[in-house]
């Protein structure tokens, strides 16, 4: 099939999910409504009118922007690391931000993050998972200046990660009930709990980060035969490595930092793109990549409403993702197609 038709293809199912969120609730308002009001900027209906702006169309916005940094994300620490299982949460950029977060929860006293958040608001945890993939962010971009194999950088930021991961145990094993189910509820990940001006930055965060790995298409498309061939082909692998790793720092950690950490979607979309258009050229992928993944967290956000209690959006992306995950390495699982 023409490769313009399926992306034509994939906007329309973004179109439809991206409706269909909107639709969902408790509170039942008709679509022309919903339309009507986004477009007005108001309604008679003034309840209808708080739901629709302050709760359903920034939820949708957190969807779609997430899932599209997802995608991108996912695609490059694949290639780059020439590794089918290479997702955002590799660099451990995703466990520096847990980290934060449960410092700021369990680690600090009661009073104390109480006095933060009376003063900050719900930027509080925002902030305390920007410091945390911050700090990780640093130290993967020192190591990948000293380091020269990718390799070697793969095995250091999954070290890092579990590192990481067992000092958030250490602090959820001596943290309060009260305490470690704060931190629980954020590890589920939220698509909720975002306004207006996180969407603005959140929206920011992906154009910078997409821009970025657009302008690094080609380099991509070069890695995908080797480094030594991308060296011989006048490539500098070290600056191409750092742009990388940081549009992938801005995309993962901007949307665990607003929504929390969500699992398998940056594995599975870059497999599914591949699949679908049948093609490694990267100027291609990154842009199915991101349409599709802002379609399928947009799919699993409707899942997740079904039921008469919203699900947690990691449960479903784990339902959705993994099976998908699976499927691609026993359908691969002589020879990953790339």
């Amino acid at each position: 099939m023409n490769k313009g038709i399926l992306f034509y293809i994939l906007l329309l199912f973004l179109v439809i999910f991206f409706i269909l969120d909107l639709n969902l609730g408790s509170i039942h308002i008709s679509f022309y409504q919903i339309l009507k009001t986004i477009l007005s900027g108001h309604n008679v209906n003034k309840e209808w009118e708080l739901v629709i702006f302050d709760l359903r169309l920034p939820k949708a916005l957190a969807a779609t922007l997430a899932g599209i940094a997802l995608g991108a994300s996912g695609l490059q620490m694949q290639t780059i690391f020439q590794n089918p299982l290479a997702g955002p949460d590799v660099l451990g950029i995703n466990s520096g931000a847990s980290l934060g977060v449960a410092v700021l929860v369990i680690g600090l006293s009661s009073y104390f993050t109480s006095y933060i958040s009376s003063i900050l608001g719900n930027w509080t945890l925002i902030l305390a998972a920007c410091i945390g993939s911050g700090a990780v962010l640093l130290l993967i971009l020192f190591i990948s200046i000293r380091v020269k194999d990718i390799l070697t950088i793969l095995i250091l930021g999954i070290m890092i990660g579990a590192a990481i991961s067992s000092v958030v145990n250490i602090l959820q094993y001596f943290g309060s009930e009260t305490l470690l189910k704060s931190f629980v509820v954020w590890t589920l990940g939220s698509l909720s709990h975002i306004n207006k001006i996180q969407i603005f930055i959140l929206g920011f965060c992906c154009v910078v980060g997409v821009a970025l790995s657009v302008l690094s298409a080609k380099n991509l498309d070069a890695l995908l035969l080797g480094e030594k061939y991308a060296i011989t082909m006048g490539m500098n692998i070290k600056r191409t490595r750092l742009l990388i790793f940081i549009s992938t720092s801005i995309l993962a950690g901007s949307t665990t930092a607003f929504c929390g950490p969500i699992a398998f979607i940056g594995i599975a979309v870059p497999h599914i793109c591949r699949i679908i258009f049948k093609t490694s050229e990267h100027k291609i992928l990154i842009f199915a990549s991101i349409i599709a993944g802002a379609a399928i967290l947009l799919f699993c956000d409707i899942i997740s409403q079904i039921p008469s209690s919203k699900l947690p959006i990691n449960s479903i992306t784990a339902l959705v993702g993994i099976p998908v995950v699976i499927w691609i390495l026993l359908r691969n699982r002589k020879k990953i197609q790339w």
